[in-house]
């Protein structure tokens, strides 16, 4: 029985899981490493779905999407492990929530090789080194699932690479990636409601 398979759990499958990318804890709060969290909890406050904590080490809120004419239900996760385990706690809400496909996933996530405040969605494909994508594509098998890629831009040099995006952030950069944190959402409902395709249409065009 694989990872993808609907028998593998209890109850009506789920149409999205909506995974936000982040550290646990008030000390990472509003990092460039968390934008993917600050994500999927607006989300959350958008569609009435609190998230609270359950099991599958994760924040978790259940949101619903109308999508011509019918309801779809999308998970709405912050994994609560560290971002180099973020898999362990993705590869249990596949089989919580019955997740058929990859393509049913949507992983929100910092990205260094963007600019501050570009946002780009992406279909499958590398890491780009990221320890959270590879972590989550070790405990798929899979790197087929979708991305939401908020740009942190680099730093300076390698050897500052983790301060850049565990440190606090400057506020006029904050502030700028507050509107990608709204943008993100915004791609987030669209892939949903539209499709990936049209979705990228509407953000690369931004």
């Amino acid at each position: 029985m694989g990872l993808f398979d609907r028998r593998a759990g209890k109850g009506a499958p789920f149409d999205w899981l909506v995974v936000g990318l982040g550290n646990p804890g008030p000390k990472y709060e509003r990092t460039r490493h968390n934008v993917g969290e600050e994500c999927v909890r607006l989300l959350a406050e958008r569609h009435d779905a609190p998230l609270k904590a359950g099991r599958d080490n994760s924040l978790i809120g259940e949101a619903r999407f109308t999508v011509e004419g019918e309801i779809e239900r999308a998970a709405l996760a912050f994994p609560l492990t560290f971002m180099n385990e973020s898999g362990r706690a993705v590869s249990s809400l596949v089989r919580r929530y019955r997740i058929e496909s990859p393509e049913q996933i949507i992983v929100v996530q910092d990205e260094l090789d963007l600019e501050p405040g570009v946002v780009k969605l992406k279909n499958g494909g590398g890491l780009a080194g990221h320890n959270g994508l590879r972590s989550i594509a070790q405990h798929l098998r899979t790197q087929d699932f979708l991305r939401v890629r908020i740009g942190v831009g680099k730093p300076p040099n390698k050897e500052r690479g983790a301060g850049h995006v565990l440190n606090k952030i400057p506020k006029r950069e904050r502030e700028v990636l507050d509107v990608a944190v709204a943008v993100a959402a915004d791609a987030v409902e669209l892939i949903i409601t539209d499709g990936i395709e049209a979705a990228m249409h509407d953000i690369h065009g931004r």
